[in-house]
């Protein structure tokens, strides 16, 4: 045996071992990608929102005057006409609605837009989520590069830099950044094999090459992770944010739906859009576009798909195209105070499966246990590679269920991961469901609305499918579609910004090709 082959052994053995005490498979990307890649199955498109959704953290500790109400707008008459409505309220949604409000502050052209959610307000994924507001710095980027060119691989990585500093920066210009729990201590990716360990290098070695400022990335060994923050893995940490998420979005909200004189913005929530329908009928306003509710029929000349993987309800053609992945996320607490050290960091693993942070303490409640609040409370999502299925959740849209198969596995890996940081058999204090939109290669679309036969829909426009990685990437996504919606309400030409990866747009994408 040569030395190197002995090596491969040890390398092996370590993964083991690693993978004998963790209670999660590890390396199951390939086999996720397979998955999604096949056929969809002959099932109808994606149904409705489903009732009675599990409560997610964020919703049960807001403020009772929280602003705007979670069900703000459900009753009373529906708003009959709009220049620009948006189906979904989540971070696509009311960013764009925020963009529009900006353009129009600028340019002083009066705007009506309708933002319309069929449950409460933010309860989509935005609301559901793990909480993480980070940007990648260098992951993905050869895949990135081989497939779609290496400009647009820097495109993707500065896109989601711009959403995180716009997001910062907005929320540091209205005072609002402790209020929305905004904590930018940095992400670490704790690397569980060597292998990951080897393919984590080849990305950052590959974007530094590629010009990538890669500068304020940090490489721990196994004992300098384990003295930083009580892991025995070796790791990497990147510039990151967590965040309260729905609490960011109604700040968004609150922004464009501030006094204005040209810009009036009317959220309905419970107002689930059933069918649209193209108007035929002239009409003095020149309105495209008919959506149905149970609560009656709106009109618009423009309408925003805000309801990532939900979107095959209304577009039946993007079934298997954005494809409904339930993702499970806990709360729970740890037995010491400071379980991952003196900082606020956040953390991923196992190729991104699991990702958690320490909230702030910034919530106060009357139930708390004797010496409960000393403890630390983590947010933790991941597990869908557990299970037993082997679909990773694919194409379940119930997010009124747990699947016990997860949350068996997301309760015991922190234990595993920070021996003696946390007990084993503690119950999580909340756990919950959401529903995200996956696509096949990772990337969102963002665009008019085009089918399979390269059919367009007049006044139809899309940004979804965000797989996982919406909060670094909807604002920015969300900043082009009402770029575009503006350009064609005012009968002007609109321009990619440079920044911007054309892979992203629809015109660029091929409808049913299963790649």
């Amino acid at each position: 045996m040569t030395p190197r082959n002995s090596q491969v052994t040890r390398w092996t053995l370590t993964a083991i071992i690693i993978m004998s005490t963790l209670p999660i498979p590890l390396h199951t990307y390939a086999a996720h990608q397979q998955v999604l890649h096949l056929p969809p199955p002959l099932i109808t498109p994606t149904a409705l929102p489903v009732p009675n959704a599990t409560t997610p953290y964020w919703t049960r500790y807001l403020s009772k005057d929280h602003t705007p109400s979670l069900d703000h707008g459900s009753k009373g008459p529906l708003t009959k006409d709009a220049d620009i409505c948006i189906i979904g309220s989540g971070i696509t949604g009311v960013s764009a609605a925020y963009h529009l409000y900006k353009a129009v502050v600028q340019d002083g052209r009066p705007l009506n837009v309708v933002i319309l959610e069929a449950r409460e307000f933010c309860s989509g994924a935005t609301g559901r989520n793990g909480g993480h507001l980070t940007p990648h710095a260098f992951a993905h980027f050869t895949t990135l590069s081989k497939r779609f060119g290496k400009e647009d691989a820097i495109r993707s990585l500065e896109l989601e830099r711009y959403t995180s500093t716009e997001i910062r920066k907005i929320l540091a210009e209205s005072g609002k950044t402790d209020d929305v729990d905004m904590v930018s201590d940095g992400r670490v990716i704790l690397l569980f094999s060597k292998e990951e360990e080897e393919l984590t290098r080849v990305e950052f070695d590959a974007a530094k090459e590629a010009g990538i400022d890669v500068s304020e990335v940090e490489w721990f060994s196994r004992e300098e992770t384990q003295e930083r923050y009580g892991a025995s893995y070796p790791s990497v940490k990147i510039p990151g944010n967590n965040v309260w998420p729905l609490k960011l979005v109604s700040h968004l909200y609150n922004l464009a739906s501030s006094s204005s004189s040209s810009f009036n913005l009317t959220l309905h929530t419970h107002t689930p859009v059933t069918s649209i329908s193209t108007t035929t009928t002239p009409n003095p306003a020149h309105r495209k576009v008919t959506l149905q509710t149970p609560r009656g029929e709106i009109t618009c000349s423009a309408v925003l798909h805000a309801t990532n993987g939900y979107a095959s309800h209304l577009l039946p053609f993007f079934h298997g195209e954005i494809v409904p992945t339930r993702g499970q996320v806990i709360s729970v607490r740890a037995n010491t105070p400071s379980p991952f050290g003196k900082g606020r960091e956040g953390f991923v693993g196992n190729d991104g499966f699991e990702y958690w942070f320490p909230r702030p303490k910034s919530v106060k409640r009357d139930d708390y246990a004797e010496g409960e609040e000393e403890r630390e409370l983590v947010i933790l999502g991941g597990g869908r590679e557990a299970a037993k299925n082997g679909k990773f959740e694919f194409y379940t849209v119930d997010d009124s269920v747990v699947n016990p198969e997860v949350g068996k596995v997301v309760r015991g890996f922190l234990p595993a991961v920070f021996p003696g940081r946390f007990d084993n058999g503690t119950e999580p204090e909340m756990e919950w469901t959401g529903i995200m939109g996956y696509t096949r290669s990772g990337e969102p679309f963002v665009g008019p609305v085009i089918d399979s036969t390269g059919r367009r829909y007049p006044g139809q426009y899309i940004s979804a499918g965000y797989t996982g990685h919406g909060m670094p990437r909807a604002f920015a996504c969300a900043e082009m579609i009402a770029g575009m919606i503006l350009a064609d309400l005012n009968g002007e030409g609109w321009h990619r910004p440079e920044w911007f990866p054309t892979h992203y747009l629809t015109d660029n994408r091929t409808i049913g090709q299963y790649v």
